[in-house]
């Protein structure tokens, strides 16, 4: 898939399959979006904010990889150039982390420390993955471009400061 139009049609299903339902379908099946606990209403709007933060970074995410990468994040319709702007200037996994705002959110806005065990276990499941299948294959498809991009950039925890390519040593 090396054409943008291409690009964003399997962009679109894939995010509605993957995160669409990781962090949407199971989240609805888990809760039904009722309120549980009572939550101090600021609380309620941490989580509310971090909710639309999630899906805001998320979509921006996946519009990079469009736009840049001219692919998908789906395995299986990678992009062309290994995606390093916006948001991935600063952390190699803004995609996931974004997904577990969205949860992490959607159980402060609605009580339900059930979506935060969820939680945890999608991040379990994101680390894995991307330590046995997307940080190999990345390293077998962009060899040197991808090891100066990892060695640069954290993958959870976001620099301060933005990286760009062949500028400054990791820090």
């Amino acid at each position: 898939m090396r054409d943008r139009s291409g690009a964003a049609v399997g962009s679109s299903l894939f995010f509605l399959l993957a995160p669409g339902v990781v962090a949407g379908l199971i989240p609805w099946l888990l809760t039904r979006w009722r309120v549980g606990v009572d939550y101090p209403w600021p609380v309620q709007a941490a989580g509310g904010g971090l909710f639309i933060a999630g899906a805001i970074v998320l979509v921006s995410a996946f519009v990079r990889f469009v736009t840049e990468g001219t692919g998908t994040p789906a395995p299986v319709a990678p992009t062309a150039k290994l995606v390093v702007g916006g948001l991935y200037r600063f952390v190699r996994n803004p995609m996931y982390l974004a997904v577990l705002a969205a949860i992490v959110g959607q159980a402060l806005l609605l009580g339900r420390p059930i979506l935060l065990w969820y939680g945890g276990a999608v991040a379990i499941a994101f680390v894995v993955f991307v330590r046995s299948y997307e940080e190999p294959t990345l390293r077998r498809t962009f060899g040197d471009e991808y090891e100066e991009y990892r060695r640069a950039v954290p993958g959870w925890w976001p620099r301060l400061h933005p990286w760009s390519p062949g500028g400054e040593p990791p820090s």
